[in-house]
């Protein structure tokens, strides 16, 4: 029997929490000539569920727009629950906003490509994230900007 103060990281599952995505100017859009623009928004968000059990989500906006109309909007969440137990609170920072994402995000990567190509557009494939460098980076800006602030953050 493994002792009880083993490090633990175990993945649960991985799912798709949501999706959606809308197409408010068709058909009239779809004749357009004209190359759209594409913005695309992510988003890393984690949370305890119960006891060493913990949820990390990762979410994709991805829209298209011809001059001021959109031409598709997609929103997918794809989340995993992971069990993580007997980590300092300095390992776990690393674990919930980089390595959990890492594993997330292929998954989210794939469904939001396939939901946009079943709505009778070429895939959008969204590009790697170094999940380290976001990491990294949203960590310096808590640091600079809020010390003692009380606000969840996005990546906790």
């Amino acid at each position: 029997m493994a002792d009880t103060q083993d490090p633990v990281f175990q993945i649960q599952r991985i799912y798709l929490k949501e999706s959606s995505l809308e197409q408010p100017n068709s058909p009239a859009i779809l004749l357009e000539q004209e190359q759209p623009t594409v913005d695309i928004q992510l988003g890393i968000n984690a949370g305890p569920v119960a006891d060493g059990i913990f949820e990390v989500t990762v979410t994709a906006t991805v829209q298209t727009k011809i001059k001021d109309k959109t031409v598709f909007l997609v929103e997918a969440k794809q989340a995993g629950i992971f069990e993580i137990r007997n980590l300092s609170d300095e390992q776990m920072g690393p674990i919930m906003g980089i390595a959990c994402p890492q594993i997330v995000y292929p998954y989210l990567r794939g469904n939001v490509a396939d939901l946009i190509q079943r709505g009778g557009f070429p895939p959008v494939h969204l590009a790697e994230i170094n999940f380290q460098a976001m990491y990294e980076q949203q960590q310096a800006q808590q640091a600079v900007v809020a010390p003692g602030d009380t606000q969840p953050a996005a990546l906790n």
